[in-house]
């Protein structure tokens, strides 16, 4: 049964041509053979161009040239700088139900119907694995027009349809009425991989948690009202105080018939409010953290006037310690959907943190400097790490271990200051939106106390 899919590749086309071409995987001797794709790709690179790949064939370009011819094409249509690069695709057998050159054969038969006319592909069989399977390359732009490939749900539609004609025609097994596409977007589909959740996902849990103690629509709105969101009874909607739309109960799976359920069920328990009401009462805000914190460092939401002075260590202490409260404190509740939702992320806040004071930094400015100066730092290292490449090359035998420590002492100070300034820069980039949260919670809770202050 023919297993398909393919996903785009941002980064370089030799790695993945590179993986794909491995001899170790597409020679029938070393079937058991396995390796990490880490190990791999350096040992793959210096072996392309042997006979032990048996099962490689190269559609409108040669194994040996494809990444060249790959980066000519994008080059002679102005696409060299376009992020997708490629696409890496698979199809992968039932376990005995092929031998190595039935599914090559099969393989290259799908590349040259679906894209043999308008593009380059790499096909490689894998045999390493106990279970044979095809990997595509397929080149994002096509030498004929200069058009992208641009992976639509039709595209995928057309490659398991093409593969399930195929396989049939061949009399292998398919996968008989299996969705052609998973459940959900995109996104979603990431995001759980990552076992995280959605906004939409968050937005069920709470209205879960609010119908699970109701037993009217009064005390339903009650709930809501306290996670911070208010119901449209005639749309059958609710809204986040700081949302621009509305979201329909019945797209996320709440229709009238089941919310009139839950209804039912709870006003049937002979001791709902005395067990679950009373236990469970909806949120009423007395707290004002955000205001309170804000004074004592001495923070002010005026900040936003002036991005590049935005505390970005306040706004994240803020942060954590509002996750925290919601924790300890039964009767708190954050009133800002949006930055409640965030509390699955305090991990990384945690380490953001942690990472801003231990290299002493306070606002955007001084991580914008700081991200310039690490640039430059790893700029500079690069070009003495190609100096010691090159000496290497040319040194004698009994010298060329000293030219490769030395390229290896560089590349772990190299490591560590690429790894700090993806952190600063994911910081920099994510710090204005976490701002405007804060922000925001600032707003609602200015309410609650002008609220308590006239009743």
């Amino acid at each position: 049964m023919a297993v398909t899919s393919i996903w785009p590749i941002k980064n370089g086309v030799r790695d993945v041509i590179v993986y794909a071409c491995n001899p170790e995987k597409t020679t029938e001797e070393n079937r058991t053979s396995l390796h990490s794709v880490a190990n791999v790709i350096e040992y793959a690179a210096n072996e392309l161009k042997t006979e032990k790949c048996e099962y490689v064939t190269g559609i409108n370009c040669r194994q040996d040239n494809a990444v060249h011819i790959f980066n000519e094409t994008r080059k002679h249509w102005g696409k060299e700088k376009d992020k997708r690069v490629c696409y890496h695709a698979y199809q992968s057998f039932k376990s005995d139900e092929v031998d190595a050159e039935t599914a090559h054969k099969i393989g290259v038969e799908l590349a040259e119907r679906l894209w043999g006319d308008r593009f380059e592909v790499i096909v490689a069989t894998h045999c390493n694995t106990g279970c044979y399977h095809n990997h595509f390359v397929l080149n994002a732009v096509s030498f004929v027009d200069g058009k992208k490939y641009c992976n639509y749900k039709s595209d995928y539609e057309a490659l398991r349809n093409m593969s399930d004609t195929i396989c049939k025609e061949y009399q292998l097994s398919v996968l008989e009425n299996a969705p052609i596409h998973t459940p959900g977007n995109k996104n979603e589909v990431w995001v759980h991989k990552t076992g995280k959740l959605t906004h939409r996902d968050m937005l069920k849990r709470d209205i879960e948690y609010c119908l699970k103690y109701s037993s009217k629509p009064k005390e339903f709105q009650q709930q809501l009202y306290g996670l911070g969101y208010t119901i449209d009874w005639r749309r059958m909607s609710i809204k986040s105080k700081d949302w621009e739309r509305a979201v329909r109960l019945k797209s996320i799976g709440f229709p009238d018939e089941i919310i009139a359920e839950y209804f039912n069920n709870n006003h049937s328990k002979p001791y709902f409010y005395r067990d679950e009401w009373n236990s469970h009462t909806p949120y009423k805000q007395r707290y004002t953290p955000v205001t309170k914190m804000m004074k004592e460092l001495n923070f002010s939401v005026k900040n936003s006037d002036n991005t590049g002075e935005i505390l970005v260590g306040a706004v994240l202490y803020i942060i954590l310690a509002l996750f925290e409260l919601m924790k300890s404190a039964k009767k708190y509740a954050v009133q800002s959907v949006e930055l409640r939702h965030e509390a699955q992320n305090i991990e990384r806040y945690i380490a953001e943190y942690s990472f801003l004071k231990s290299a002493n930094l306070e606002t955007l400015t001084d991580i914008s400097v700081y991200i310039e100066n690490t640039r430059d730092k790893i700029t500079q290292l690069e070009q003495e790490r190609n100096i010691a490449d090159n000496k290497r090359r040319r040194a004698e035998p009994e010298d060329r271990q000293k030219y490769k420590d030395e390229r290896k002492a560089l590349t772990e100070r190299i490591t560590p200051l690429r790894k700090n300034l993806k952190q600063a820069e994911k910081i920099y980039d994510e710090s204005p939106r976490l701002f405007d949260l804060v922000k925001k919670e600032y707003q609602l809770e200015r309410k609650i106390l002008e609220r308590n202050f006239y009743r």
